[in-house]
């Protein structure tokens, strides 16, 4: 087979949130002429589901498609925070080079560090676009240095440090060499990806794809989509599937599409290098391989951070079960989480201690898990989740001090000795009530919880306040520099003492707070958290709340409800100001007499209640209560409902 050059260019895209990453997707889908005159579909495409555009993040990988002078250039969306590492990684894997975008004040912010260093490890060509030049008071100069810096401290190699620099405003629609003689469009970037991208390399021999994500029609059935790796694929090739388990499958390519514009077209072949959909195949995950027929050879599998929080998830049980969702089920939620398993690398679903109506979910962080609750109550489900808790894991000695399983010769992760690895404990372990006081199969009594990187920008009279509050919750100030009126402070902090800590942050710095944070490693345990102090107000029984009982009961706290909402009883309606739960009647109503007295008829003043989003609601609960969550609401209640069992139960 002749060596023909490659003319195609797979590049990701890298930025944090709102530094205009889909407006320049939009300004380079515009040049390669993808939408006729005065039609712009650019915002479908990026961030196309209603949550992402309501949030303003990535979630899920997209991959758009240009032409420009003759060349292809795959364009893969990327998301931005490491909650969503599963998608990061195996995303990485298709492309040969990313465009590192970030704003011209702002510089690198930490979500974007996570991203960056997944890629330079992979060994992909960075390009830096500096955005937003257009600003008043932005500093590029500044900026540019603090990407080289940056990349300094990610271990890029000399090519990777030798990265050219755009700068310019997707916005205003240009792109140059020099911030301070703006061009008329972003013809120097386009060039530039052409230019400085590897084409990607032309391997001869059998043709090897490694699936890297899927999608779904209810016409075809289930597609995969990767990049041809090795040799070529045709359409109606007979192909085997190597499974991730070693198992392998004989099958056949039905269709075969290749990425142009915004959608996929069909095609008859596929070259080395391509990013293409196969539509036929039955069986497959992702992280399998796609190869030939007769001699198989298979593609290593896509590594995987490890959840680090984990959530119980259950049926809803509620008085008010099945009154707005249509699927209430243990059979429907499980084929749910069951689906999402199919795409979501980094999730994980067990059943809860041998029961048919609770399972645990673990993930990467809180906002994982609430980004699939919430997609699941858009969808017409019902169900409840309880506290999220960290998964602990402990060392465990290989036999005559052999190295772990899972590590080069000699490593060992951070924090331990040599030749030691972690293994998770049971999702219900606590360190404070251990069973027998040792953690299993560990060292005696040795436990290591996940630490994070938190970053924390506040103006500087908040600073000290920001301080208190972090260390705590057993967080270490790692640095902290001044940038003009504002600090930055970074900490390391355990996962645990993060539940709960962004609303009061914002609280305590009025709102001006810019917190972010990531997965760090796995460190010995910091000891106990103080939690949530206050009560909760539990409603006494079901009924509809009143105006008349509400007003008086305001100084035992604040609602989270309004008059004339339906509760039922064990359903938490406030906070009490001090630390016990209260059982409050929030249905009495006023009695109506024909005898008058002055005093008597005074006006309800009811403050409004406190309204929280999901993330909120997890962080907020205490171990012995749930989130309900359903299509229209999202109720905060006990795990036991009736007062009388609740009070033997704390007994016991």
């Amino acid at each position: 087979m002749q060596d023909i050059k490659q003319d195609i260019r797979n590049i990701a895209i890298i930025a944090h949130v709102d530094h205009g990453k889909t407006t320049l997707v939009d300004k380079m889908m515009l040049a390669g002429n993808l939408f006729r005159e005065g039609q712009n579909l650019s915002s479908q495409v990026l961030d196309a589901n209603d949550l992402e555009r309501e949030r303003g993040i990535t979630i899920l990988s997209k991959n758009v498609s240009i032409n420009w002078r003759g060349t292809k250039i795959n364009i893969i969306d990327t998301p931005g925070h490491s909650d969503f590492g599963g998608e990061v990684e195996r995303v990485l894997n298709m492309a040969d080079g990313c465009l590192l975008l970030v704003d011209a004040f702002e510089g690198p912010m930490p979500q974007t560090r996570f991203v960056l260093q997944k890629a330079l490890q992979i060994g992909l060509k960075p390009i830096v676009v500096v955005n937003k030049v257009d600003k008043p008071n932005c500093r590029p100069e500044e900026v540019y240095e603090m990407v080289f810096d940056l990349m300094f401290s990610l271990g890029a190699t000399e090519d990777q440090l030798d990265f050219p620099v755009v700068y310019g405003s997707a916005k205003n629609g240009w792109m140059g060499e020099d911030y301070n003689t703006p061009t008329t469009d972003i013809t120097y970037l386009l060039d530039k990806i052409v230019e400085v991208i590897p084409a990607p390399a032309r391997i001869d021999g059998t043709p090897q794809l490694l699936i890297t994500s899927l999608d779904y029609s209810s016409y075809t059935g289930r597609i995969a989509i990767g990049r041809v790796h090795r040799g070529q694929l045709t359409e109606g090739m007979s192909v085997t599937i190597a499974h991730r388990d070693g198992t392998q499958e004989k099958t056949r390519i039905r269709e075969l599409h290749l990425f142009e514009g915004m959608t996929h077209v069909k095609a008859t072949t596929a070259q080395c290098g391509d990013i293409c959909a196969i539509i036929g195949l039955e069986h497959f995950e992702i992280g399998d391989t796609i190869c030939d027929a007769e001699q198989p050879e298979a593609l290593p599998p896509i590594a995987v951070d490890e959840p680090t929080m984990s959530m119980r998830f259950t049926i809803n049980d509620s008085p008010f079960f099945g009154k707005e969702g249509k699927f209430c089920t243990s059979r429907h939620i499980n084929d749910r989480l069951q689906r999402e398993l199919e795409k979501n690398l980094a999730l994980r679903v067990e059943p809860y201690e041998d029961s048919t109506d609770s399972w645990i979910v673990s993930g990467r962080g809180v906002l994982h898990l609430s980004v699939l609750i919430e997609t699941m109550r858009r969808e017409g489900y019902e169900l409840q989740v309880g506290q999220p808790q960290v998964i602990y894991k402990t060392p465990l000695t290989p036999p005559d001090g052999a190295t772990p399983p899972g590590l080069p010769k000699g490593a060992t992760p951070p924090g331990l000795p040599k030749g030691e690895e972690l293994v998770a404990l049971p999702t219900n372990f606590s360190p404070l009530g251990r069973p027998g006081g040792v953690a299993p199969s560990g060292r005696q009594g040795e436990v290591y919880e996940p630490i994070e990187e938190l970053t924390i920008n506040v103006p500087e009279e908040f600073a000290s306040k920001m301080m208190d509050m972090v260390t705590r919750r057993k967080g270490e100030m790692t640095s902290m520099e001044s940038q003009g009126e504002r600090v930055n402070i970074e900490f390391a902090i355990p996962s645990r003492g993060i539940i709960g800590l962004r609303t009061n942050v914002l609280t305590a710095s009025q709102g001006e707070a810019i917190m972010a944070h990531r997965f760090k490693d796995y460190q010995p345990y910091k000891g106990e958290i103080a939690r949530r102090v206050n009560g909760s107000m539990i409603a006494m029984e079901t009924g509809t709340a009143y105006a008349y009982s509400i007003d008086k009961l305001q100084d035992r706290g604040k609602f989270f409800i309004d008059p004339g909402e339906e509760v039922y009883a064990g359903q938490v309606v406030g906070e009490h100001v001090h630390d016990n739960d209260l059982v409050i009647n929030v249905t009495k109503a006023k009695q109506l007499t024909n005898v008058r007295a002055s005093g008597s008829d005074e006006k309800a003043r009811v403050i409004p209640r406190t309204v929280m989003s999901l993330e909120e609601a997890l962080e907020y609960i205490k171990a012995d209560e749930l989130v309900e969550v359903t299509p229209q609401s999202m109720r905060l209640r006990k795990t036991i409902l009736d007062h009388d069992q609740r009070k033997k139960a704390n007994k016991v």
